[in-house]
């Protein structure tokens, strides 16, 4: 039951954070919201700070779990198409996962005021995904699916149009599908450019 309680506590924190952010939450309205009193809360967490950095913890967690990091690498695929459907898979998992799209509002509104979500922001948004790229273009150039050429440039640049279109998706929801399809043309436009005729 605590466990539960304290599931439920991190739950509401996470959505009230990203629709209001750190300081608009009002943290006896928020018990109040989940039929806690103030006491009931502080028997699983000491202050909204601690609710805010268990939560960063979590998401940090659950992220990695489901979409990978540098440290939990997906296979390097064996064929170009089978990075378009890798990157596609990743793509449609964080555009319509409700707890990262809710993540990812959170660190953009946080990203100002605290330096942890200032940090997250930069590696979910930026640095993780060219650390997760770079080996994977390393590897796909071994398999002669890739033109040699510097694997962290290349994986920079094709992850940094990519998280722009996602933070559009975020801003202008009505756009979503338009984005994805760019995505992907980007993604087959990347390939024509960068790819090999033939695996050596």
């Amino acid at each position: 039951m605590a466990k539960d309680t304290r599931e439920k506590i991190l739950s509401s924190a996470l959505e009230q954070f990203s629709q209001n952010g750190y300081a608009g939450t009002n943290i006896r309205a928020f018990t109040a919201s989940l039929g806690l009193a103030k006491s009931a809360m502080y028997r699983h967490f000491a202050s909204k700070e601690e609710i805010w950095n268990a939560l960063l913890d979590e998401m940090t967690a659950y992220y990695g779990e489901r979409f990978g990091s540098p440290d939990r690498l997906p296979p390097v695929p064996d064929t170009p198409e089978a990075l378009v459907q890798m990157t596609m898979r990743m793509v449609h998992f964080t555009i319509h996962d409700e707890k990262i799209v809710m993540t990812r509002k959170l660190l953009t509104i946080e990203q100002f005021r605290d330096g942890r979500a200032r940090d997250l922001a930069t590696k979910h948004f930026l640095t993780g995904l060219t650390g997760m790229f770079t080996p994977i273009f390393s590897g796909m150039m071994d398999k002669g699916l890739l033109r040699r050429d510097d694997p962290e440039m290349l994986a920079f640049a094709y992850t940094a149009p990519i998280s722009a279109l996602i933070r559009l998706c975020d801003r202008e929801p009505e756009k979503t599908e338009a984005a994805v399809a760019r995505i992907e043309a980007f993604s087959r436009h990347f390939i024509r450019i960068y790819g090999t005729e033939e695996p050596a």
